[in-house]
């Protein structure tokens, strides 16, 4: 197993990327403290299932946009675990309108989400990381904050943001035994998809830029973030990797 004895924090665990990453990495060995918002439910059976693993795990409430609730998290972590080995920020919404038609509530909001969340966890994690001199940080990005999107431009910005935040802390973190990199999803089949009322449009359109023809799974991103996570990749940091079956070559 990849990464047997160490602990891991996956914010946004209780669905989609963030509910499959957590239990890829209890798989491979990783005992896993997940965050949600929301869906407690959801929170509670991934729990269950990675406690059925043998692993340890917990599920804690929290706004990742939230400084104070982000250092609860992790120092719950660390009384629960002992240590924190990895992070992955994977949390964050959306909120679209065309940039004529959008408030400054719906630019706010997402940028607190998707970017100042990100922020909170690493500021929190960062010197923990750093005294071990040991840590794995893995953000999840977007191919659309990589290329833009329309009706997207407060997600397309922050996507592109973390990118630029990776890359500093990365540089930042190096010398300290710290690897950071960032995921880019392209259009991933998630419970927020299989629910939207314009789902087969959305898949119609991006299917014109799939070279592979199909749909990318929670599983697909899941098996990237435990190989980043992982001593395997002790040499990859700084990097932006695209799990899009083609879509933006």
């Amino acid at each position: 197993m990849l990464l047997e004895g160490k602990s891991a924090i996956v914010t946004g665990g209780s669905q989609g990327i963030g509910a499959a990453t957590s239990i890829e990495l209890a798989r491979e060995g990783a005992d896993v403290c997940l965050t949600y918002r929301k869906h407690e439910d959801e929170a509670q059976s991934y729990v269950r299932e990675i406690l059925g693993m043998g692993r340890r795990a917990i599920a804690v409430k929290c706004d990742i946009s939230k400084f104070a609730e982000a250092e609860q998290v992790v120092k719950q972590a660390v009384a629960e675990f002992g240590r924190i080995d990895i992070l992955v920020n994977n949390a964050g919404m959306n909120w679209d309108a065309v940039s004529w038609k959008m408030s400054e509530e719906q630019w706010d909001r997402v940028l607190e989400v998707n970017l100042k969340g990100y922020f909170n966890f690493t500021r929190h994690v960062a010197p923990l990381f750093k005294e071990q001199k040991y840590g794995k940080i893995i953000n999840i990005t977007s191919i659309n904050g990589m290329r833009g999107k329309f009706g997207q431009s407060n997600y397309s910005a922050s996507k592109a943001g973390i990118i630029g935040y990776t890359k500093a802390i990365a540089r930042e973190l190096g010398a300290f035994g710290v690897n950071v990199n960032a995921v880019a999803p392209g259009l991933i089949e998630t419970a927020m998809l299989k629910d939207s009322a314009s789902r087969d449009k959305i898949v119609e359109l991006a299917m014109v830029d799939i070279v592979l023809k199909r749909l990318g799974q929670p599983e697909d991103l899941a098996n990237l973030v435990a190989f980043l996570a992982s001593d395997k990749a002790r040499h990859i940091t700084g990097e932006v990797i695209k799990v899009d079956g083609g879509q933006y070559i």
